[in-house]
């Protein structure tokens, strides 16, 4: 099983291009399944999470070939419901078929995702958004089977801000009879690349990016060319490594305006942060200061980034508290952390950070997607040379890493 090694000390010095977002990829693939023909998408990273979909999507009766960073989907042959068990265990993404599949067949026969290192991730509010839009929904040996003859729209409220049920229900809805209206839909930057995605390719979406998406049911879609965002979570990553490390840093191909709270953060601890329009320049010339956060769904602080942060308040002058809310597992990367030398202390979903002057190496082992980065980033500054196992979690969500923070002259491998 692959480890990543890494020798901490090295300052991050250069330039360090960011691809297309995972998150924002995911949805819009499995969006070609609402059309008949031939879908091109640029800009899509090499990603675990991203084979995975195109293994599902083959499954269904989709036709994928993939060359360099472009996938190529032709939906338009036969394609079946039924999505098996051991090909959405790989991944909960995979849930997102159902709208698509319930509101263009009228019938889907999916496999409840498993279970999750970060939390439960219930998929109930997507059943009801379905049911309240006419679906038949009965749970039978481990599926979700729904059906309905036809999709009608729907007044749909979210108990809680879901960013897979709002994607899957605004899929489900774009071919429904009538008018549906999503309360308190998330509003995540990949919400609104899928909803451009579905207008290009001929849907009636008003309001993505607000609390309030409202979408009028057309007939048919046609297929789309189109290219997927830029990662904020792997740019804030590098903002974070970056800062950590004194470097001087830019990223390329990003989207700043996706990662106004972290940047507000990160200029509250100390680092001089330059932003233009698809670039952003980081450095820093003072002490780590310490800073409190609350993750909170966009635009507030990203969940994806309390990991990371919190190697950042390990090594601060002072104390901080990092209070999840998203996510009631999301600490389980403390003891690793601690392992290195870190001062944390959890109580609830609040983690109190001592900052100590320095982190020390030591053998880790990474329990989730950006607990593998935050390890990573832990690694960059402690002494000595830091082991990191199980990394094949950073293969989900981060294209080539190693690689990337080798190139800014980082003393990393990844090993067999």
């Amino acid at each position: 099983m692959d480890k990543i090694i890494v020798e901490g000390g090295r300052r991050l010095q250069g330039e360090v291009r960011i691809s297309g977002a995972k998150n924002a990829a995911l949805p819009i693939l499995v969006s070609s399944l609402l059309s008949d023909g031939v879908n091109v998408y640029h800009n899509v990273p090499d990603l675990m999470d991203i084979h995975s979909t195109a293994m599902l999507l083959s499954h269904l009766g989709a036709r994928v070939s993939t060359e360099a960073q472009t996938v190529q989907i032709d939906t338009g042959g036969p394609i079946q419901p039924e999505a098996p068990y051991d090909l959405v265990r790989k991944m909960r993404a995979s849930i997102l078929v159902l709208g698509p599949l319930v509101t263009r067949l009228g019938k889907a026969r999916v496999s409840l995702p498993g279970g999750c290192a970060i939390g439960a991730r219930p998929i109930n509010l997507h059943l009801k958004g379905l049911a309240a839009m006419g679906a038949s929904i009965e749970l039978k040996h481990g599926y979700v089977e729904a059906s309905a003859s036809c999709l009608k729209g729907a007044e749909i409220y979210f108990d809680i801000v879901t960013v897979t049920g709002t994607e899957n229900l605004m899929m489900a809805a774009v071919l429904a009879q009538g008018t549906t209206i999503l309360r308190n839909a998330a509003r995540e930057p990949e919400i609104v690349a899928l909803a451009d995605t579905l207008m290009r390719m001929g849907a009636d979406i008003r309001g993505a990016g607000t609390a309030v998406i409202t979408i009028n049911g057309v007939c048919a879609l046609k297929p789309v060319a189109t290219t997927i965002v830029p990662d904020r979570i792997e740019a804030g990553t590098f903002m974070v490594a970056a800062t950590l490390t004194g470097g001087d840093v830019t990223l390329m191909d990003c989207e700043p305006e996706h990662l106004g709270a972290l940047v507000d953060k990160l200029r509250q601890v100390g680092a001089e942060i330059n932003l233009s329009e698809h670039t952003m320049h980081i450095t820093r010339r003072a002490e780590i200061a310490s800073v409190d956060v609350k993750t909170q769904p966009y635009p507030g602080f990203p969940t994806d980034m309390q990991a990371q942060f919190m190697v950042l308040m390990s090594i601060a002058g002072g104390t901080s508290m990092i209070t999840e809310t998203i996510f009631e597992n999301r600490f389980i990367h403390v003891s690793e952390l601690r392992r290195m030398g870190a001062d944390i202390q959890v109580s609830g979903n609040s983690a109190i950070v001592r900052g100590v002057p320095r982190l020390s190496a030591a053998p880790v082992m990474a329990t989730d997607l950006r607990a593998s980065a935050s390890l990573i980033l832990a690694g960059l500054v402690a002494e000595g040379v830091t082991r990191i196992n199980r990394v094949y979690h950073l293969d989900r969500g981060y294209e080539a890493i190693e690689k990337k923070f080798a190139a800014l002259g980082a003393a990393i491998q990844r090993t067999g």
